[in-house]
């Protein structure tokens, strides 16, 4: 298993790239959409990109149905590009999409339907940030909605202020109708939940990143999931 980042030509604008031995998993430090010529025309795109909400990071956690309280870990730390409206129009080519955050550029995206990922129990609606947050899939008008409390017990572990569950970014591929060994891209990959939810239901995945501290999270926390090599799939051998 290769556990080291590879230079790539410089033709490609990206500083480091890390491609697993197995060949399934490929990642990018560089700019996606400048990068884009790299996706194959057949992936499916799964992301939860910047939003374009300024947002500061300024997070304190009240009481939210963990029974935490204070500052979160990534207290304070901003996402990279989130000052500038986000265009979806890059991805939009591709037959299979699912972005994250379309409340915040629906404006700018064709009638689709709604993905809605549920992140608390009812008792605690309304008690911290917000209770549920949306997606944009590309085709259809249906709204479908997944309950996943799941992050709520990696809170203090996160290591991305933006974080989503991996069973969360499994569902969004199911719900795209993402075939068993067909590729997923993330174009904003974070700290790498998507790729990892592809690593586990046995999909290929192609991710990049900008920011070289999420990338090189997203890196370890990638190789730590191909070492760990699947009994029923067969996939991280």
């Amino acid at each position: 298993m290769n556990t080291e980042p590879t230079t790539p030509p410089s033709s490609l604008g990206a500083a480091s790239c890390y491609a697993s031995s197995c060949g399934r998993v490929t990642l990018y430090l560089g700019d996606s959409v400048e990068l884009r010529h790299l996706i194959p025309t057949d992936a499916a795109i799964i992301s939860d990109p910047p939003y374009g909400m300024k947002w500061d990071g300024k997070v304190t956690r009240g009481k939210n149905g963990t029974g935490k309280q204070g500052p979160t870990r990534n207290h304070g730390k901003t996402i990279l590009e989130d000052e500038r409206p986000f265009d979806p129009a890059p991805w939009l080519a591709w037959e299979k999409v699912v972005l994250f955050g379309s409340n915040h550029f629906g404006a700018r995206l064709p009638v689709g339907t709604k993905l809605i990922w549920i992140k608390r129990y009812d008792e605690a609606f309304g008690s911290f940030l917000s209770d549920a947050e949306e997606a944009w899939m590309k085709g259809g008008h249906g709204i479908y909605c997944k309950r996943d409390l799941s992050i709520q017990g990696e809170s203090s572990d996160k290591l991305h202020p933006c974080q989503k569950p991996v069973p969360l970014m499994a569902w969004c591929m199911d719900k795209a109708k993402v075939q068993a060994g067909a590729v997923v891209v993330d174009p904003y990959m974070g700290s790498g939940s998507t790729i990892i939810a592809a690593i586990r239901t046995g999909r290929k995945a192609i991710g990049f990143e900008k920011d070289p501290e999420h990338y090189a999270n997203a890196v370890q926390r990638i190789t730590n999931e191909l070492a760990q090599g699947d009994l029923f799939l067969g996939h991280n051998d």
